[in-house]
């Protein structure tokens, strides 16, 4: 259900459970992550995305009600994007809900279609977020508007998380990954190590 495709010094993982929204299982993280260390070691980009109209609805239902909502494997996956040397980014075909809020966040840029809704229902739903995703989403949009999207249980349409600068862009699903991978052309082209230089440049006001 995680799908890989290597083009040159880039990867590209695709969600691949289109008939369940692209919601997460814990086997499906773990490869991930297996995926997300490897194409570290030796890739100069890297490109998540997902298959269909929705980027992910977060966890499995079945695994979320048997333990799987306050799993650690969860901040082992953003934890993960976050620590690669390479450039990251965040190809979102379209919703992002919940628990998969954390590798699109630790990304170093985010892409997403205008259909694109964005919701983290952890206080309806009697969760904690996962511990680096508010320090995170308070980095890029701010205390008061991450207190809205977990506290206050708001769903951000496309065009406000851009304004909000949740996301970097807006691309039709058309141009979606062809935008991405132009975006990753010159970490592509660049010697080794040097995205990783540049990227240790930029401060980030969270930590990984």
């Amino acid at each position: 259900m995680i799908r890989r495709a290597d083009e040159g010094a880039l990867t590209i993982l695709s969600l691949d459970r289109p008939d369940k929204a692209n919601s997460l299982t814990r086997a499906m993280m773990l490869d991930l992550i297996g995926h997300l260390r490897d194409a570290g070691a030796t890739q100069k980009a890297v490109i998540l995305t997902g298959t269909g109209k929705v980027f992910s609805a977060g966890a499995d239902l079945d695994e979320a009600r048997a333990g799987l909502a306050t799993d650690p494997v969860w901040e082992e996956l953003s934890g993960t994007v976050a620590a690669l040397p390479c450039l990251t980014i965040a190809a979102l075909n379209g919703t992002l809900a919940g628990g998969a809020f954390g590798m699109a966040l630790a990304c170093d840029i985010r892409l997403a279609v205008p259909t694109a809704k964005f919701f983290y229902p952890v206080m309806k739903l009697g969760f904690l977020p996962q511990p680096s995703d508010p320090a995170r989403m308070a980095a890029l949009i701010g205390p008061g508007r991450t207190r809205m999207i977990l506290m206050g249980g708001a769903r951000v349409e496309a065009s406000e998380a851009l304004a909000w600068g949740l996301v970097d862009r807006l691309e039709t699903p058309e141009t979606l990954l062809d935008a991405a991978r132009a975006l990753a052309a010159d970490a592509c082209a660049a010697p080794d190590g040097h995205a990783g230089r540049i990227k240790a440049l930029i401060p980030r006001v969270w930590s990984h």
